[in-house]
């Protein structure tokens, strides 16, 4: 089967990973790749903004399944565009995916049909969301209403630091014509929820949790996230029986009730408190960097599940997982999220999967003259599975010590939730 991924970072090296251990032996191609994903992949330079482009690489090239990575070109409608010349796709339409463009849709939907969440305020002018803090007590949460590659939440002890992180939002700093929501702080513990679903019928994926802080014990700076671990050990089934009946039900029967069709991942971030789930927000894709620990343990054929994703066939789909424990562990640039470290050449990434139980990710990656080198924010995923959770955090970061470049930055706390460790 001919497929072809669009996205450069780790979760799409973790999708063409697990898509090459399909037995239909896949031919597969990667637009725009990188160094890591052309283990598995042919990769085209293409801009995935360029739909044009790509639609006529994927009619040429006779592709029969294209998966989507990154939110922005779902976002802009990228599968919209491809269906309509007739190509198939494993991404929401342009409507759908405004759980993730807009906050404020998602909390319209979770409004209308009882779905738990924070209670929440948006804003289209400064002035009015000001005076709307000054209502209320820290901490506050401030978020900016489209994409923001996750680094568009802010979490405020004080009100001089909210009205600066409402300043900005209304500058641009996230993109132009930004609006805000003012949220509500839910305590208690964040957790990752995936599931697929066909239109009609939801499959539940695995939970994972994740690090969106760039420093140990969640301190500093959001971030695209610097590490996962799955399955977590507070997702239990009661728990995960709640999720699916009060949140995701709900929102795909909210979804329907506007005549709107989802069709792909639904990624749900929830906050868990006494055992009882609430909706934080949505993304429409594959998380980063969830997928790569999550993939790593998937049993069933990974190309197989797609295909019956997109033909509506997922009702009696037999989906398999290893018994196993995953985690990764992000390596970043130092300077991440701001200014940070370019070109820097990378040793040691053979060293680090000499282990089998390992697999080193390319997230910002680039070949200079025949030598790789990190070029992007978070640059590898270092990723290991093991029967226990301590070990394949040890296995983890054993690997890292054998990697290295200059600026390397990393979390020695990954899965500090799980096992009580914070280093």
């Amino acid at each position: 089967m001919k497929i072809l991924i669009i996205g450069s970072g780790g979760r799409e090296h973790a999708i063409a990973m697990a898509l090459s251990k399909s037995p239909n032996q896949n031919q597969l191609y990667a637009l725009p790749g990188n160094p890591g994903i052309e283990e598995y992949c042919e990769c085209i330079e293409i801009d995935v903004s360029d739909f044009e482009g790509i639609k006529n690489f994927a009619k040429s090239n006779k592709i029969q399944l294209v998966i989507v990575g990154p939110e922005v070109p779902i976002c802009d409608g990228i599968s919209d565009y491809l269906k309509e010349h007739r190509v198939d796709v494993f991404a929401p339409s342009q409507e759908a995916s405004k759980l993730e463009s807009s906050k404020k849709f998602t909390k319209e939907i979770a409004f209308e049909n009882n779905i738990p969440t924070g209670k929440a305020r948006w804003f289209n002018k400064i002035t009015d969301a000001s005076e709307y803090l000054n209502k209320i007590e820290a901490p506050y949460v401030i978020k900016a209403d489209g994409l923001a590659a996750g680094k568009g939440v802010a979490i405020c002890e004080n009100l001089k630091d909210a009205n600066l992180s409402l300043k900005d939002i209304f500058n641009g700093k996230f993109g132009s014509g930004q609006s805000v929501l003012i949220e509500e702080f839910l305590y208690g513990e964040e957790l990752s929820y995936f599931a697929i679903t066909d239109g009609r019928e939801i499959l539940p994926l695995i939970g994972a949790q994740d690090h969106k802080r760039l420093l140990d014990k969640d301190e500093g700076p959001n971030t695209g996230g610097m590490g996962a671990y799955c399955p977590p050990p507070i997702l239990s089934s009661k728990l995960e029986g709640k999720i699916m009946n009060e949140i995701l039900e709900p929102t795909m029967h909210g979804l329907r009730k506007r005549g709107v069709e989802y069709k792909g991942v639904l990624f749900a971030g929830l906050m868990v408190k006494e055992n009882k789930p609430s909706l934080i927000e949505y993304n429409v894709r594959f998380g980063d960097p969830e997928t790569q620990a999550l993939l790593m343990l998937m049993k069933s054929d990974f190309t197989e599940l797609l295909q019956e994703t997109v033909n509506g066939n997922i009702k009696n789909y037999n989906l398999e997982w290893q018994k196993k424990r995953a985690i990764t562990v992000v390596l970043a640039n130092e300077g991440y999220p701001y200014q940070y470290n370019k070109d820097a050449e990378i040793y040691g990434i053979n060293d680090a999967e000499t282990n089998p139980n390992v697999k080193v990710f390319h997230a910002g990656t680039s070949m200079m003259n025949g030598t790789l080198v990190a070029t992007g924010g978070r640059v590898l995923n270092v990723t290991s599975v093991a029967e226990t959770l301590d070990l394949a955090r040890e296995r983890a970061y054993s690997a890292i010590e054998k990697i290295s470049y200059k600026g390397k930055v990393y979390r020695n706390d990954i899965a500090w939730r799980a096992l009580g460790k914070n280093t």
